[in-house]
């Protein structure tokens, strides 16, 4: 966030800037491959990093997806409206949504298969590893015998008493 803070709000040197555009994919004719991809890029990391930063593996995809995607939307809108505040930017409705587009793909692409992997990696599903060490035998005339009487267990709960007659 850090970096795209940076890139969004740094001023840039310009001698005069165009007018805000408020009409979606009109300034598209206009920008240069590397500039849509840029866009695209921007806050592509956030697809992955909102829906695992719950820590819930098994959520369901959809309301995670529609989550990720409004939280996404209401960034990409406020680095957009702070981005017109500095010098040689304007508003334009295009970065807002090709972040949000770039966001949406990577939670698409990746998400599913990131959480299918954390699932079978995860520590309680599988067995414990059992790690079984060597006693060294003594012989048995050396070997004391000591007689334990079983230890009474421990009840959870209190027995009932019979009914009084």
């Amino acid at each position: 966030m850090a970096l795209a803070l940076w890139l969004v709000l740094r001023p840039l040197p310009v001698a005069w800037v165009y007018d805000a555009n408020l009409t979606p994919l009109a300034s598209l004719r206009s920008s240069s491959a590397w500039q849509v991809v840029g866009e695209l890029l921007l806050l592509a990391p956030l697809g992955v990093l909102l829906p695992l930063a719950g820590g819930r593996i098994r959520a369901p995809w959809l309301p995670s997806f529609l989550r990720t995607t409004g939280v996404s939307a209401l960034l990409a809108t406020g680095l957009e409206f702070l981005s017109s505040w500095t010098p040689g930017h304007v508003l334009n409705v295009d970065h807002i949504l090709l972040a949000v587009i770039g966001v949406v793909v990577t939670h698409l692409a990746l998400v599913p298969g990131l959480r299918r992997l954390l699932r079978d990696r995860r520590p309680g599903l599988r067995a414990p590893r059992v790690k079984v060490l060597a006693v060294p035998t003594m012989p048995a005339a050396v070997t004391p015998t000591v007689t334990v009487a079983p230890a009474a267990r421990p009840r959870a709960y209190a027995e009932p008493t019979p009914p009084a007659r």
